[in-house]
């Protein structure tokens, strides 16, 4: 799918407002990312994203991506050190195949949303917000 497309099927506003109320209960910071290209390892290039982000530079070491590759229909949800200290790889493959039930029917925000309500979720159990906690990262969708 060209990445211009799924841009387009995106409710960007529903993923933006969603990230919000997810970090509203954590200092987790969530980021959702839409590669416009080709890839074919999308962990690889969801944690070279991260990087380049400067998502590993929370204070907490909390932060979760959701990377999208819509041009070789490929995505990933990665975290932070700290945030995988406390999940696990089974958290990361639950979390993987329940948005791609959602993307196989073509609920493409469904799926976003999905993950960024169940990523705020684990980051609200494990890394409650504080009063000194301040929004570390952007909001909004990025792309490259």
């Amino acid at each position: 799918m060209r990445p211009r497309h799924f841009l387009n099927q995106i409710g960007h506003d529903d993923v933006v407002a969603a990230i919000r109320a997810a970090e509203q209960r954590t200092s987790g910071q969530i980021r959702v990312f839409i590669s416009h290209k080709p890839v074919e390892d999308p962990v690889a290039a969801a944690q070279a994203a991260f990087m380049r982000l400067g998502m590993e530079k929370t204070r907490d070491r909390n932060a979760v991506m959701i990377f999208l590759a819509p041009r070789t229909h490929k995505f990933a949800v990665i975290g932070d050190a700290g945030v995988h200290e406390k999940c696990g790889d089974a958290f990361w493959s639950e979390l993987a195949r329940a948005m791609t039930e959602h993307f196989r029917k073509s609920e493409f925000t469904r799926g976003i949303l999905h993950g960024v309500q169940t990523a705020g979720a684990l980051l609200a159990q494990h890394f409650p917000r504080r009063p000194d906690d301040r929004n570390e990262l952007p909001d909004s969708i990025a792309h490259d």
